[in-house]
């Protein structure tokens, strides 16, 4: 709420210098019409309300002039003023013109005062002497004197409450200007930003989950005699589920919401998580399901927080809002590496599952105080904000049924799921391997390769929220959608082909990490190019089809894993980025003939 005043030093100014103020609630003037005011201010730290003129009048009179200041104050809580010379019989129309060019006028009677709230709606704010209001700016202005005269208006059903001011001020002038309503920053952050955010928290603990059993794998294996088959066949379980809730994931997200299918996938992986100690113990088989669970709540993470950014970022923020909730996923896995082995030092390796598992439910708490399915639903969020999303957002309202047949013939569509395919195999093999390479070849001891195996994480992280900054740039100076999801794959494709391919050449494991480290980080740009081209070409599709083209990426990492294993031993680690070398190169192809960044489904 704003409100404006003119207060003098003299008589009632002698309150002010006191450093007290008096706050009336209703006054009434024995002319008619207007209420008048005769006094009021603003300072740091108080506000003035008064529920005055039935028709949203301030009269402030002058016993300097025959002159009387009219404000009006709209039901937003804004507060027109307006001073100069306006003649008896002027209404609100004549009234509404002088405010709009900006000119003075005086009410020479009360009568004359009447005016609209509909009319007048210009916010004005108070500055002190000695000190401004808080976001209001001070300008200079012809100060009016006025004072208290008890014999221009009877009071009555008064109110009055004690206003306390700072020492020494005397004078308040009214400010031009805009007055808000000031709140904490936190709640002026955008909240399409405190979506992201929140979709890039529940990435972060996805992974985290994740990678921690690669970690206590080892203490695990130990303690109940599992062999190298075992091992694997218990790391294999998660994709298990993992594969069954991708498409699943994104028709649910699609037809009734991100916000309760990432809720659920986050709190559902979260159990599991926790009870992944008690199913190892009771034995491999419950701990096969539960690994298997796990991956049912992940499965739905990435459609279902696909489609809620699709309602809620614009198509200029897209890359870089998805670069940093994809950052999440690299940034869990070296928070999952990282702390797992001091966890698991210090407390046990039960300790890893029950703390990261824990996190999920303070997430889910946040999600579901914060988060909406759409700008429509959130009932907090700014005029101003909601346009803006609005009209840079393509989506509609959740849909009732999947036309698979019109999706399946758009060739974009098998574009993202055979590039999706391309660069999974590259990626996995990458990150699966990774520790094997180090220690067999650059002949790395296991803490070394363990070390190192967050380097390219890290590079991906730093990487794709540098890309989605690209992209958006890009597209924001006139470039096409279609032109800059081609150009930031082509770098995501090609970057990696061609650092695997100097693997080869280097005489150095300095080189060799260093290879690897510029080969995901390069990786990392995809992020901006297939990852955001699911919300160019379908919106209200977008959890389906990522569903789709992830499906193909899970099964190259897990195809893809399982061939390295087969080449590594017939052949050798060139060998391997030959094949990934190749993949990327057919990816880059396709890409660039039949993708898109227009809109196909609708």
């Amino acid at each position: 709420m704003a409100i404006g005043a003119l207060i003098s030093n003299r008589n009632f100014g002698a309150s002010v210098g006191s450093g007290k103020l008096w706050q009336a609630e209703r006054r009434t003037s024995p002319h008619g019409g207007c209420r008048a005011v005769t006094s009021v201010a603003l300072f740091p730290g108080s506000i003035f309300h008064a529920n005055l003129c039935t028709r949203g009048t301030y009269l402030y009179t002058s016993n300097y002039s025959s002159c009387a200041l009219c404000v009006a104050v709209p039901f937003d809580g804004g507060i027109s003023r307006s001073a100069g010379t306006l003649p008896d019989e002027s209404n609100c129309s004549t009234l509404a013109q002088y405010r709009s060019r900006g000119r003075c006028y005086c009410c020479t009677s009360p009568s004359s005062c009447h005016v609209s709230r509909s009319r007048l709606h210009a916010p004005q704010v108070l500055g002190t002497k000695n000190g401004p209001v808080r976001q209001s700016e001070l300008v200079k202005v012809n100060r009016t004197r006025a004072h208290y005269k008890s014999d221009e208006c009877e009071i009555s059903e008064a109110r009055l409450e004690a206003l306390t001011v700072p020492e020494g001020a005397s004078d308040a002038l009214l400010v031009e200007g805009s007055a808000q309503e000031t709140s904490p920053w936190w709640e002026q952050f955008p909240k399409r930003w405190v979506i992201v955010l929140l979709c890039f928290m529940a990435f972060l603990l996805c992974n985290m989950d994740r990678v921690n059993m690669s970690i206590a794998i080892l203490p695990m294996s130990q303690e109940f005699g599992w062999n190298s088959a075992t091992v694997g066949l218990i790391q294999s379980s998660f994709f298990w589920g993992y594969l069954l809730t991708q498409i699943v994931g994104g028709i649910w997200a699609d037809k009734i919401g991100g916000k309760s299918v990432l809720g659920f996938g986050v709190i559902w992986w979260s159990v599991a998580t926790v009870l992944t100690p008690i199913a190892a113990k009771l034995g491999l088989p419950f701990l096969l399901i539960m690994r298997a669970f796990m991956g049912i709540g992940e499965g739905v993470a990435m459609p279902a927080m696909n489609n809620i950014l699709s309602k809620w970022i614009p198509v200029s923020e897209r890359s870089r809002s998805l670069a940093l909730v994809y950052s999440g996923m690299y940034l869990g896995s070296v928070a999952g590496l990282a702390l797992s082995p001091i966890l698991i030092h210090k407390f046990g390796w039960p300790s890893v599952f029950y703390s990261f598992g824990s996190l999920g439910s303070i997430w889910f708490a946040l999600w579901l105080r914060k988060a909406y399915n759409s700008p429509k639903e959130d009932p907090g969020l700014t005029a101003n904000e909601k346009r803006l999303i609005l009209s840079g957002s393509m989506s509609k309202e959740p849909v009732s049924v999947i036309p698979w047949k019109l999706i399946l013939s758009k060739a974009p569509v098998w574009a993202l799921i055979i590039s999706h395919f391309c660069h999974n195999w590259g990626t996995f093999i990458l990150l699966t391997w990774m520790p094997t390479y180090y220690n067999q070849v650059l002949k790395f001891n296991l803490t070394e390769s363990g070390l190192f195996c967050v380097l390219p994480w890290l590079t991906m992280a730093i990487f794709a929220n540098l890309g989605g900054w690209i992209a958006d740039t890009l597209v924001s100076k006139g470039f096409s959608i279609t032109n800059v999801r081609k150009i930031m794959q082509s770098i995501g494709f090609l970057g990696p082909a061609f650092f695997l391919t100097q693997l080869s050449h280097v005489k150095t494991p300095a080189l060799a990490v260093l290879c690897m480290a510029c080969s995901q980080g390069s990786d990392a740009f995809s992020q901006s190019g297939l990852y955001s081209n699911h919300q160019d070409i379908g919106p209200r599709y977008a959890g389906v089809l990522l569903g789709l083209s992830n499906t193909a990426g899970v099964l190259a990492g897990v195809f893809g894993t399982a061939a390295t294993g087969y080449i590594l031993q017939r052949g050798s680690w060139d060998d391997v980025f030959k094949v990934a070398v190749a993949l990327y190169l057919i990816g880059t192809l396709v890409w660039n003939l039949f993708s898109t960044g227009e809109k196909i489904l609708d």
